[in-house]
This record gives C-alpha cells, structure tokens and sequence, in this order.
C-alpha cells in the first residue's frame, strides 16, 4: 500500500519538482499539501504569494491544502506551536509522512528532521543532493515556468524581482547565486509546467519593500 503524505509546499519550482518525483513513485500517495500562510497579509510567507494564487495552484493539482497560519512577525516558539498543531492534524488524517523541497542546507535538514522527531511522520527529501545547476536545468527543461516572487537585495538585482526564472535567467545569474536560490537568494512561484493541466494565468503588480526584501506583487489575471 502506498504511503500516503503531505508536502511541504511554497509554491515554488523546487516544491514543484518535488511534487512531479513524488506523483511519479507508486511508493508514495500524496494527499495533501501543507503551506505557511502569514495570517495579516493573507500571503504565503517568505515568497510573500496571494493566497487566491495559491489556491489556484491547489485547484490545478486537485489537492485539499492545509494553511499554517502564523502573525507577522512570528517568534519561533509560535511557529513551531502552529506547526506542532498541523502535524498532529496530519496524523489524525492518516498521513505518515511529510515530503520536501530541500536541496543540500544541512542545518535546514537537521531541524526539520528535529520537528518531526516523536511525531509519528517521517521527513522525505526526494531532491536532496541533486547539483542545483542540474535540478534547474531538469525543472527548465521539462517545462516548468516560473516567476521570482521574492528577491534579496543583498544578493543579486532587486529589479529581477518579477521577472521569469528561465535559461537567459541562469546564465545571468552572479557565481555567488545559487541557480535555485537555495540560500535565500531568491523565491518562485510557479505556474505552468507537467503536473498542471493548464497554465494558471498571472499579471505582475507592484514592486515593493518589504522587511528587507523585495517582492513582486503577482495578480491572478
């Protein structure tokens, strides 16, 4: 019988990828999608996404998706209580793990595997290991599309922030850039590609600052 799981999405190419490896593995059932939502901006935190957006990508998938809810800004203690709840909720609903996006960050690893720990889920890291320049050749090159959502400042262009993450992208990017941002570097949000049926439609907003970053307001067109 498949295990059935719940993955960490951010919306993301790389939780996109790890969603297209999963779906592909008759060992796996994935049920669910389980996303942090920063409750006073309605936005999925960090990449700082519309919830209407991603509610659209839940649909495009068919998939139910569980909203951890967090206030801005979220001491860890309060993070780690929402999270502890939504685990709890994912074992009550008979999942038995919990798949990630993770690609080579040790301490990010450690600490999820940490989380997890006495929870009765048990993390999965299908792209772990997997050469950043390679995974995001693979993820072009199999026709994902996707936007930079979210963009550092301190670390490359802030005016790429809305801009599409492709090939002409990567050749650009400085040699202190990791080609998938795993640093932080950069966030996406993704919205074409094999595990969808159709395009979700999208126009860019405004550009704004926010807590250090800069964001591209992404609209449903």
């Amino acid at each position: 019988m498949p295990e059935r799981v719940w993955l960490a999405w951010s919306s993301g190419k790389d939780s996109a990828y790890a969603l297209h490896v999963i779906r592909s593995d008759p060992a796996y059932e994935l049920a669910g999608l389980l996303t942090t939502v920063t409750r006073p901006f309605d936005r999925v935190a960090m990449h700082g996404l519309r919830t209407e957006l991603l509610d659209a990508q839940a649909r495009a998938l068919g998939l139910p998706v569980y909203r951890v809810e967090i206030p801005h800004p979220c001491p860890n203690p309060v993070y780690e209580e929402a999270m502890r709840r939504a685990l709890g909720i994912a074992r009550g609903a008979g999942i038995r793990g919990i798949v990630f996006g993770d690609l080579f960050l040790e301490s990010v690893r450690e600490y999820r595997e940490e989380r997890l720990e006495g929870s009765g889920l048990r993390p999965i890291f299908p792209l772990w290991g997997i050469p950043t320049g390679l995974l995001a050749q693979r993820i072009l090159r199999l026709g994902f599309r996707a936007t930079l959502s979210c963009v550092d400042p301190r670390q490359m262009n802030p005016a790429w922030a809305g801009r599409e993450y492709d090939a002409a992208l990567l050749e650009q990017l400085p040699a202190t850039v990791d080609p998938c941002g795993e640093r932080g570097e950069f966030h996406t949000f993704v919205h074409d590609g094999p595990i969808f049926p159709r395009p979700i439609a999208i126009q860019k907003g405004e550009v704004v600052v926010r807590d250090g970053f800069v964001f591209a307001d992404l609209l449903p067109a």
